[in-house]
């Protein structure tokens, strides 16, 4: 763990899950404002004079976008189209791009660019000196224009400057992202729990659950299109830019339908997490897909994001003896182009 969460008090109940003494984060987080370490998340910074020309052939954003105002969504893929990775991208100065991650994905993914960055005059670099803090609640957005000095931005854009930035993220509850030097994150912190309560991440990741928003994890890295976790619903894929490694794989998954697994929303009919990988079965024990997240609500039942055949009749479905209700989207399951959300002020 971090010295920093531990400093707060924090503790690691898993590789990337962090505790503290307040229980129930899911009903603090519904009921009032809530400060927490993002200690599942990472970040990878990408710079050097052809930095922008590099991710430009890497990834789906159009880099263009990531002008320090917009700052998209995006993945890297292999050459058949299975992601590697998906992002946050974040334009910090010229020359300098930020990359938020999982924090299990920021090694293997400097390893994979590293082969190609070497062709460039571009550097890769994980920032382990870097804090990531989120603020959920009605009053979200007045703790960070107080605490971080800067206005909140719309979604999937940023504001600060180079020591601090700032992203929203969607939500049921209004949600700020912010990344800064840890030695600053303690302080921080500190500050807002006089106004929100310091609860563990889950109440985050929950929120990423019920925005049907899913980080890819080592889990299932190289094994789903981004169709799969409905990335271009999100406005992650430029379907306008040239070339990138996995480009016609997925262009051609989506111009011609083939995407016959998508990312579904439900609620289990109990309190049991089901793991990462484990079978949504149907009423004959097939198994129709698989959970990628789970966690409790704020009324102790499991909230689930799970990859499933896109057949219109597949009848009753369970995870490990639990019946699966399907919940709806927060968003169309259609194409949302970033050009259009780079336009969104």
């Amino acid at each position: 763990m971090s010295d920093w969460i531990e400093t707060l008090d924090g503790r690691r109940t898993g590789e990337d899950r962090v505790t503290f003494d307040h229980p129930d984060p899911a009903r603090q987080a519904l009921d009032a404002s809530v400060v927490t370490p993002l200690a599942h998340l990472g970040v990878l910074d990408v710079y050097g004079a052809d930095a922008e020309r590099f991710l430009q052939g890497q990834t789906s954003a159009q880099l263009s976008l990531a002008d320090g105002h917009y700052a998209p969504l995006t993945c890297f893929c292999t050459p058949k189209g299975r992601m590697l990775a998906n992002a946050q991208l974040l334009r910090i100065a010229e020359g300098h791009y930020r990359l938020l991650l999982h924090r299990g994905l920021v090694a293997p993914l400097a390893k994979h660019l590293d082969k190609f960055a070497a062709f460039y005059k571009a550097e890769l670099e994980p920032r382990h000196d870097l804090a990531l803090i989120g603020l959920i609640g009605v009053e979200a957005r007045a703790l960070a224009e107080v605490h971080f000095d800067v206005v909140p931005p719309s979604l999937w854009h940023q504001a600060g400057n180079e020591q601090l930035q700032v992203v929203t993220h969607p939500g049921p509850r209004p949600r700020i992202l912010a990344c800064l030097p840890e030695e600053r994150a303690v302080e921080i912190v500190r500050q807002l729990t006089a106004q929100a309560t310091l609860v563990g991440n889950a109440a985050w990741c929950l929120h990423d659950i019920q925005s049907g928003l899913y980080w890819l994890t080592p889990h299932h890295q190289d094994a789903l299109l981004p169709q799969m976790i409905n990335w271009e619903a999100l406005g992650g894929i430029s379907f306008k830019k040239g070339c990138y490694t996995g480009q016609e794989v997925v262009a051609r998954a989506h111009f011609r339908g083939q995407v016959k697994k998508r990312l579904y929303r439900a609620q289990l009919e109990g309190d049991r997490l089901p793991e990462p990988g484990a079978a949504v079965r149907d009423a004959n024990d097939k198994a129709q897909g698989e959970v990628l997240a789970a966690e409790l609500d704020a009324y102790g039942q499991a909230e689930i994001l799970a990859v499933l055949s896109t057949k219109e009749e597949i009848g009753p479905l369970s995870v490990d003896g639990q019946a699966l209700k399907l919940l709806k989207l927060p968003y169309p399951v259609e194409r949302l182009d970033p050009e259009a959300l780079a336009e969104q002020l």
